[in-house]
Order: structure tokens, then sequence, then C-alpha cells
């Protein structure tokens, strides 16, 4: 989309223009539209644009597989020397060589489109929803992290014959929202891994179940989408996996495993991507790892105390979250010779198996503009009492020097029931980030901002659990039994991640040094 009114979407044109000359010989068309035109006012509403700038990426078969910004370079009342995100060209190469873009939406910079926001939606077929022309496109985007083979889905939806049989299952979840598992309240913040059907996509599926599934014109299909074998970040730079597999038994609970695993790294490192891959995905509920510093490098006083997990974590693994690409710049720091630590939560399926889970990453050639950081608010002082299905637990962060979050990933076991995250800012203001109602344990998700928060020095990060210990709770094992923290799932935890790093503040002097705040109450309902 573009606008000869709208001062971002001048600066945008040529930039458009070099695109359009590099990806055109690529077997690109690239289409500048006039976004106030009548005459693509049609084609606009259809893809929902909002802004003077929004970009589309459809494939061959016509799927929109990215929508967004051009890149990062301008804005309303700011200009970059040189883009640091190139979005757009990140997806049309992603496309062209058969993969799915690593960002698939952002918010465009541009000057708002009237109605853009409130437009009624355009039909998007005359014809009735079948499988090729709607429902596969809804099935590869939001089921197949998971399901398909070689993943931790218990079973594989990669084939209409797959979906079909599994259509009274299907219909099931979707209507009582368990599927695709999404629990963010969308009033607050905006996610890039959203993984949540919009009202569209579940109307669609649960009537195109309700007519019988019809199959459709294959020629309507989409481009069958493709899922790399091996490491999904490329060939890593390092691998390191433990020495021995674990065996997890048919049936039957396992406390947390965890084995050290020695680098032997000659030099430090910073860290551009991170992947953990169980060889047994099926029964790995979520891996954390943890490093430890060689007790004379120059930095072990910045380590995080890795016992529980409550200073944060290095990397992680949870069901369709296995590995993250950092933002251009970004970067984790791993210390020479450190020693990772496994922690890792198995959960019998059914069948003996074994598992011997390990690590990629990929170096950065330098040290990068900004660390990253994944910490933690934390509680271990509370007391669940008997019966009480309500229970609340609070934990507090103090930014001594301003900071850019990009992620947070709440943590608690089985009587895990809901959890919120609010900045409370010096001027007083408070503000809700993250509120998740109904908290699942069994989906450990980390949410990515769609754009990363800004946060000044003073600002307090304020982290709230509930918890459900009721004879109601039917995860709970034991609702007669007064529950304190602990690491095994029958204990409890709270414990709120967040991942960013330290923005700079020149002249500026940071507040007092502050402990974090670790509070507990008792609460009738629910705030």
């Amino acid at each position: 989309m573009t606008d000869a009114d709208c001062p971002v979407a001048r600066k945008y044109r040529p930039v458009l223009e070099g695109v359009k000359r590099e990806y055109e010989a690529r077997g690109v068309a690239l289409i500048i539209m006039d976004a106030k035109s009548p005459r693509t006012e049609g084609l606009r509403r259809a893809l929902g644009a909002r802004s003077t700038t929004d970009a589309f990426v459809l494939d061959r078969a016509r799927t929109v597989v990215y929508r967004g910004a051009v890149d990062d370079q301008f804005g309303l009342g700011f200009t970059l020397a040189k883009a640091r995100r190139t979005y757009l060209r990140d997806a049309l190469d992603a496309t062209l060589a058969g993969a799915t873009p690593d960002v698939r939406a952002t918010s465009a910079p541009g000057c708002e489109l009237e109605g853009g926001a409130s437009a009624p939606p355009v039909s998007r077929t005359a014809a009735p929803v079948t499988y090729h022309n709607r429902v596969s496109r809804i099935v590869q985007q939001h089921c197949l992290d998971c399901h398909r083979p070689g993943e931790n889905g218990p079973f594989a939806l990669t084939t209409y014959d797959a979906v079909k049989e599994k259509l009274g299952t299907i219909k099931r979840v979707v209507k009582r929202g368990v599927m695709p598992p999404w629990f963010a309240d969308p009033k607050f913040g905006h996610w890039a891994n959203d993984r949540s059907l919009t009202d569209a996509d579940r109307s669609d599926l649960l009537a195109w179940i309700d007519a019988g599934a019809p199959l459709g014109d294959e020629n309507d299909a989409p481009v069958e989408r493709k899922f790399v074998d091996g490491w999904k970040i490329g060939k890593p730079d390092a691998v390191f996996e433990g020495p021995n597999a674990f065996k997890i038994p048919a049936t039957g609970a396992m406390e947390y495993q965890r084995v050290a695993v020695q680098t032997n790294l000659p030099e430090d490192h910073w860290v551009t991507a991170l992947e953990v891959r169980p060889s047994a995905p099926a029964v790995v509920h979520h891996v954390l790892v943890f490093l430890v510093y060689p007790p004379d490098h120059e930095r072990l006083g910045e380590q995080p105390r890795y016992k529980d997990g409550l200073d944060g974590y290095f990397a992680g693994l949870v069901p369709g979250q296995g590995h993250v690409v950092f933002p251009r710049g970004v970067a984790k720091f791993i210390p020479k010779n450190a020693l990772l630590i496994f922690q890792i939560h198995y959960t019998p399926n059914g069948t003996a198996t074994q598992d011997r889970p390990k690590i990629g990453m990929t170096f950065a050639p330098g040290r990068p503009e900004h660390e990253l950081t994944t910490r933690g608010v934390f509680n271990t002082r509370f007391h669940i009492p008997p019966g009480d299905a309500n229970y609340a637990v609070s934990g507090s962060h103090l930014f001594r020097f301003p900071a850019r979050l990009l992620s947070f990933n709440p943590h608690s076991h089985v009587r895990g029931k809901a959890y919120r995250y609010e900045m409370v800012y010096p001027d007083g203001r408070t503000e809700t980030v993250l509120d998740v109602p109904h908290y699942d344990f069994n989906w450990q998700l980390e949410y990515y901002l769609r754009e990363p928060l800004d946060v000044p020095a003073g600002t307090r990060l304020k982290v709230t659990a509930w918890y459900d210990n009721s004879e109601k709770n039917p995860a709970n094992p034991d609702p007669t039994a007064t529950v304190h923290f602990g690491d095994q799932t029958w204990d409890e935890m709270m414990i709120g991640y967040f991942s960013g790093y330290r923005l700079p503040e020149p002249g500026a002097a940071p507040p007092p040094v502050a402990e974090d705040g670790q509070e507990a109450e008792r609460a009738s309902a629910r705030p």
C-alpha cells in the first residue's frame, strides 16, 4: 500500500522500487497500490489493510504469508540511517525458499486508513468452505508446528484423511478454546507468536465440520508448508548434549531430571540463535537450560542463580516452542568453559522410551549491540492453604536502568490458575502488559511481544499468580495439603520470566538499588 499524502509512505516509495527491481528477477510480482483509490478498495478491505505502508506477501497459491511493515527504518516522527529489521525482504526470501517467514505479522508505521480497523468483512470466496480452499490453510498455520511426525502432538494432521479422522476431537477442542493453545487475554498486548484462531477461522472451521468436511477442488489448495529436517536455526556453530540417554517408563510420574554438560568453549561467545532438541519429543513436557560460569571468570558475579530457575534461564523448550532466533544486533552471552545444566520434565505417554536432549547455538562474529538476558520475578515464601481455590502470590522487579523487553513467560505447576504482568511506572501509572486468565501448566508458553516494550528506569514489574488448591481442580494431587515452593510438579512455583536488554541512559544516574519484593495474599476473587 502507498499514499502520496502520507509522509511515511513517500519515504518508502524508493525502498519499494528497490525491492521491485531486486525481486522481479526472482519471479516476484510487486504491486504498489494507491491505498485511497476507489479502484483498490475491494482488495484493500479483503486484505484488511490498516496503514498506508502495509505490505502483504502472497505465495504462489495466493495465501498471505506475511503482512505488516516493509522494515523499521521510517516511522511517524523518526528516520533511522538504515533499517535494522528488513521484514518484507526476509519474508520474500523465506517464501522463495519454500519456508515460513520467521516474522509473519507486524504493525506498519504509516498513516491510518479510514475504516481499516472497523471495515466490514469481505467474503473470501463465493463458494462453500472446503478443505482445499480454506481449512487446509488454517491447519497449516495453526496446527502443524506440533501435529506432524517427529513432533510432540499426539497425532499428525498433515493430510485431509488425517484431519477427517479427528473431526470430533477437533470440533470439541476448537469450540472449548483448548486448541490451538493460546491463553493471553487479547485486550492486553499484541503478540508475534499469537496462535489463537480468529473468529472467521473458527467459524469457517466449525462450519466445514458441520457440513461434512467437503474436500473441494485441489486446484484451490495452498502451497504445502515445508518443515526443516534437523536444526530449525540452520547448522549450529556448536552442539552440546549429555553423555547418556534418560529412560522414560511407559506410565507414572517422573521427578525432574538434571544433567550437567561441560562446553569446553575456549573463549566467550554471544549467541544469536538457540535450539533445544529432544530425541523423543512426545514425552518431553519442557526443558530449561542454565549456565554456570567458571569460578575464575571475570563476570562470575553476573551469573544468575540457576537453582530452581529463579533468576532466569539461558534456553528453553516447551511444546511448539523449541528454537529462537534473536533480533539483529541482539544476542545472549555464554562464557568460556561454561557448564550447561539441563532440567527436563518428562511425561510418560504409555510407551517406554529413551531421550537424550541436546542444544545447538549459533555465534555472533563479535560483541553485539545489545546483550539479551532472561530473568525471573519470583516468590518462594508462600503457603497455599488446603482447599483454597483462589490464592494469590505476587513478586516484583525494579528496573534500575531503562530496558527494552521482548517476551514474557509465566511459570507455575498444576495448581496454577492465572497470571498477570503489570508495569508500575515512575509517575505512578499502572499498565497491564500480559494477562493470562486461564493458565494451563501443560503449555508453558512464552509470549513474544510484536513490538518491544521500552520501560524507563524506576519502573517496577509486578507479577501476580493465582492458584487453585481445591478439590474442584482436577489436576490437584492433594487438596488437603498446604502447598509450598518446590521444583517438583506436586509442589508449586511462582516465577514470571521476562527477556530483554538494558538501554543506555546517557548522563542519568540510576535510581537507588532496591531488593525485589515478594508478597502473598489470600484473595476471595480474582480482580
